[in-house]
């Protein structure tokens, strides 16, 4: 549905520009063939996330011994990262199985807003729990002055808040701009392919998404880099072999998760625009919108002998 509307340049000459109100998102539009295939697939892997997060969540909860900051950061990443899939993936399925593929330009907008918002909220969580990781190795004995409950809430609100913000910054500055085509070349309401919709030029919203990407991707990974090099440099001062061995395993579930996020979302938007095929970019897209996700509750649960004997014991209370 279109209508149309005329809007005057910078020289005296008029211009018709047509306002689209509803997009379609052409999703894996180029897997015709095998989009059944990619719906089990996909469907199965949300089920997995969804029941991963929840668990982790409501277990850190019954289970009084899990009531411990770096818990709590992982209760409120599962949290995130539950309405962070909530807000893309079923709408993703229902396109594959043939359901209508259009969104209003309200429900763009809206999912965008969710997306980013969750998505930077994660980001900073990561880095909450690296610095979490870092004052309980290299401050153990001010462990629990230091992340008292004020300071983890303060943490998780102000990871919340960034995300918040900068959400509001982007789809401002995005859905102010006339757009005359009407397909989304992607899964979902992605700030890129939104924006090559516009029937005006991009170059300002274009270098301030650039530099939110470069600010928000670049410094929580600066942060967390940090926080591992004094880790590292605290763990080699250590005298024994198990400590050492001890602190490591400590950290790895945690440096895993950050790797495939960071690393994913970087290339996704630090890298040159037009370096990548339409293809390529989905396939980022699915690594860091259903991978991650995914990969926090597997992480996090087998890696963490703590998460595993409080599974075992609510278990056990079920049972008997």
């Amino acid at each position: 549905i279109l209508l149309h509307f005329q809007s005057s340049g910078h020289s005296m000459k008029r211009e018709n520009h047509t306002l689209t109100i509803e997009f379609v998102l052409q999703g894996f539009s180029s897997f015709h063939e095998h989009q059944l295939t990619l719906f089990v697939m996909f469907f199965a892997l949300y089920i997995l996330t969804l029941a991963g997060n929840i668990v982790i969540v409501a277990i850190i909860r019954i289970d009084h011994l899990l009531h411990t900051p770096m818990h709590f950061f992982l209760s409120m990443l599962s949290t995130s990262e539950t309405i962070y899939t909530l807000v893309i993936l079923p709408r993703m399925l229902s396109s594959l199985v043939g359901m209508s593929q259009s969104i209003s330009l309200a429900g763009c907008a809206t999912q965008m807003f969710f997306f980013v918002t969750f998505g930077i909220t994660n980001c900073f969580l990561l880095t909450a729990m690296g610095y979490d990781r870092y004052v309980a190795i290299c401050s153990p004995l001010r462990y629990t002055v230091i992340m008292n409950k004020r300071v983890c809430i303060q943490l998780v609100w102000g990871a919340f808040s960034i995300g918040l913000i900068v959400a509001m910054t982007q789809v401002t500055s995005v859905f102010r701009l006339p757009f005359c085509a009407t397909k989304v070349a992607h899964f979902f309401c992605d700030i890129r392919p939104v924006m090559k919709l516009s029937c005006i030029d991009t170059t300002v919203n274009e270098i301030l998404t650039l530099i939110i990407s470069v600010f928000m991707l670049v410094v929580p990974m600066g942060l967390v880099f940090i926080s591992y090099v004094l880790i590292v440099s605290t763990i080699l001062k250590t005298a024994s072999a198990e400590g050492r061995k001890k602190a490591f395993a400590t950290c790895a579930s945690h440096l895993t998760v950050v790797i495939v996020h960071y690393g994913c979302a970087s290339i996704a938007y630090l890298k040159p625009e037009s370096e990548n095929t339409k293809d390529q970019d989905q396939l980022i897209s699915v690594t860091y919108t259903v991978i991650t996700p995914l990969l926090n509750p597997v992480v996090y649960t087998l890696r963490n002998k703590e998460a595993k004997d409080a599974l075992l014991r609510v278990m056990g209370r079920k049972l008997y």
